[in-house]
C-alpha cells in the first residue's frame, strides 16, 4: 500500500511553478519536497487545465534541462538574485 504525501496550497503551488521552469530539473523537485517524476507529472495534472498540461508535457517531455542525468556537466544553472526569497525553497537556505 503506497501512502500519498499531502501538501498545502502553498507546496502545491510551488511544485508547479518549480515543474513549468524550463530550467528547473525534477531531480531539485524530488530534494526539495520529496517526490519523484511520476508524483510530480500526477501534481501537474491535477492542478492544470487539460490543455495547459498538454502543453507542458510536450514542452518538457524529453528535455535535457528537466533532467540532470541527461543534461551533463557542462550545464551552468542561473541563479535569481530572489532565490534566498522565495518562500519553502529550503535547499537555497542550507
Amino acid at each position: 500500500m503506497k501512502i500519498e504525501k499531502t501538501f498545502t496550497d502553498e507546496e502545491i503551488n510551488r511544485i508547479v511553478e518549480m515543474a513549468w521552469e524550463d530550467r528547473t530539473p525534477f531531480d531539485a523537485i524530488e530534494a526539495q519536497f520529496g517526490i519523484p517524476e511520476k508524483e510530480v507529472i500526477k501534481i501537474m495534472r491535477r492542478n492544470m487545465k487539460e490543455s495547459s498540461f498538454k502543453m507542458w508535457r510536450k514542452r518538457v517531455q524529453g528535455r535535457n534541462t528537466k533532467h540532470e542525468k541527461k543534461s551533463g556537466d557542462e550545464v551552468n544553472r542561473f541563479k535569481s538574485k530572489m532565490q534566498r526569497s522565495i518562500a519553502l525553497n529550503k535547499i537555497s537556505k542550507r
